[in-house]
């Protein structure tokens, strides 16, 4: 469980300081919100179909050795930015080319945290916790990336400069490496002949099929498409922007820094909250309480609000990761555990591209307060819809699901 746990934090502390050194790189050069949306949706247009695939190839290849490459992959695309520079010049870096290694680094993101996610219910036997446990821990050390990866890549670009930053980001994932090359735990290696999907194509097919016939599984990814393709362009473009027009990247690691702070803290708290609060009283209060936040940021107020905010936004919705987590790993047979979880997760993102495009434009066209509201009442009208969505009240079922 410690191997996994330190793993996972330090492949989120590395998405986390690429989170703003990417944007930081464009809009330093351009100082262009599109330019910076083609490079954030550039990140994330690759993980529609890189989770799917992830998670078919953990159930084919191994979840200890796709963590490995997975991780080895995304160390690889953010070393070349600063070999780029030192080798041709800064003129190399130009938009094309930084979309281009965002979208390779985000390509193979996926299939490391599929992995490790996947190996979770075997490391919480071993370890004897619950499930609930298990995945508020985890989800809390994910959160915990996010906040150290953020502040030190703010304090890193303000001091050494973003190029110079990504050295960092490729030694964390290296470390993650190492952590993987010394797990040993039942289910890691690679599956049976008898489990493992026959191809990319039918694997992915299977994953599809489960979720779709799984009534709460469909629901949920797909509260989780809207949601996040609508946060996205808020933390990759918006506050970009805000903080790059201002000429204070430490404070949008700040904000990025209160918002998993608040995550991490409601992660850890679902630990004790599971035993008061049902899962489906969580999700009636963290999406309202989402778009209302992101309704108020909208006017830009000054900073300290802001992060307060960010932190209220990060601790309601900091129990819906393990609250996910749970639902799918008790609703999913384990040969299937890879190819649902790919499933799930390219939910997540299928929509984060179409954000980014419309949010640039949007930006440059009316301004970031209009940008904002038109992403947040979106998220508000989600809200108010999940108290009559049926399939919600089935979250609190605890039992395996195959229909």
């Amino acid at each position: 469980m410690l191997l996994i746990l330190v793993s996972a934090f330090l492949a989120a502390a590395a998405n986390g300081i690429s989170m703003v050194a990417f944007p930081w790189l464009v809009l330093q050069r351009t100082g262009n919100a599109t330019d910076a949306s083609i490079v954030a949706a550039a990140a994330t247009l690759p993980l529609l179909f890189a989770t799917l695939v992830a998670g078919t190839a953990v159930d084919f290849l191994g979840r200890r050795r796709i963590a490995i490459l997975a991780d080895a992959f995304s160390a690889s695309s953010v070393a070349a930015i600063p070999v780029l520079v030192h080798t041709v010049g800064m003129d190399a870096l130009t938009v094309a080319v930084l979309a281009g290694l965002a979208a390779a680094g985000s390509f193979f993101d996926p299939g490391g945290m599929t992995a490790r996610q996947s190996m979770l219910p075997e490391a919480a036997a071993r370890a004897g916790w619950t499930l609930d446990r298990t995945n508020s821990v985890y989800e809390a050390v994910f959160n915990l990336g996010y906040i150290t990866g953020p502040g030190i890549g703010g304090l890193l670009i303000a001091t050494v400069g973003g190029v110079n930053t990504m050295w960092v980001t490729a030694a964390a994932f290296g470390a993650s490496i190492l952590l993987m090359t010394l797990l040993r735990l039942p289910g890691a290696g690679r599956p049976h002949r008898d489990s493992r999907p026959e191809g990319v194509v039918s694997g992915v097919v299977e994953g599809l099929r489960f979720v779709w016939r799984n009534r709460i599984l469909r629901t949920l990814g797909l509260i989780d498409l809207a949601v996040t393709g609508l946060y996205l362009p808020m933390e990759s473009v918006l506050f970009p922007k805000y903080f790059t027009d201002r000429n204070e990247p430490a404070q949008l690691g700040w904000v990025l820094m209160a918002l998993s702070i608040g995550g991490l803290v409601g992660a850890l708290s679902w630990t004790w909250l599971s035993r008061v609060s049902s899962k489906r009283t969580m999700v009636l209060i963290a999406v309202p309480t989402f778009g209302t936040a992101a309704l108020i940021i909208a006017a830009l107020p000054p900073l300290p609000v802001i992060l307060v905010l960010a932190a209220i936004t990060g601790l309601v919705y900091g129990p819906i990761g393990p609250i996910y987590n749970s639902v799918l790993q008790t609703r999913t047979p384990t040969e299937l555990r890879g190819r649902v979880l790919g499933v799930m997760t390219s939910m997540t993102y299928a929509a984060g591209p179409i954000g980014f495009m419309l949010a640039g434009p949007l930006v440059d066209a009316f301004g970031l307060n209009v940008t904002f509201a038109a992403l947040a009442v979106p998220i508000l009208l989600i809200a108010l819809a999940c108290p009559w969505i049926a399939a919600l009240r089935e979250l609190d079922r605890g039992e395996l699901d195959r229909a």
